[in-house]
């Protein structure tokens, strides 16, 4: 059984994953003491090429971000945080500090500036896409070495938008 801290946006979720006794496609998932059953359509593929889920018998289409820093659904883009609370330490953050868009949008505001100092987790970049505000946050704390946006800026799935080191 695996414990988990799951914050979304500002949320946060004590969730609990094991294995069905009837069901071998099945997860059970108890989320601040709620069971719910979830099937994945293939519990090999990785988390980055996941496309669609079954929960509490319904479907969901999700996209999740390989390094699970955002989850996106019908209902929009959410910033994530997984925590293990079995570990005896929390997981490092991953990542080199490059920071790309997750999805094409518009760039509408830049928080920082080149040479700032930020915090894990801080937000940098708003981009606009299906008129939604998406902030777009630290991967890791540093000091903002390259922005790669502006304003106004329209941006690709993957684009560069800034670099903290």
């Amino acid at each position: 059984m695996s414990r988990l801290a799951v914050t979304i946006e500002d949320r946060t979720f004590e969730v609990e994953l094991m294995s069905s006794p009837e069901n071998n496609d099945e997860i059970l998932v108890k989320v601040d003491g709620q069971t719910i059953p979830v099937i994945l359509p293939d519990r090999q593929v990785r988390v980055e090429e996941m496309e669609w889920a079954i929960v509490d018998e319904r479907p969901y289409e999700v996209v999740l971000d390989a390094d699970l820093h955002w989850i996106k659904s019908h209902l929009g883009l959410y910033q994530l945080d997984v925590r293990d609370l079995n570990a005896s330490v929390d997981r490092p953050l991953s990542g080199d500090g490059r920071v790309k868009a997750p999805i094409p949008g518009q760039i509408t505001r830049v928080m920082v500036a080149v040479g700032q100092e930020v915090q894990a987790g801080q937000p940098l970049i708003v981009l606009e896409a299906m008129k939604m505000e998406n902030e777009i946050r630290a991967p890791r704390s540093g000091k903002v070495k390259a922005l790669h946006v502006s304003p106004g800026k329209s941006v690709f799935l993957n684009e560069m938008l800034a670099e903290i080191g």
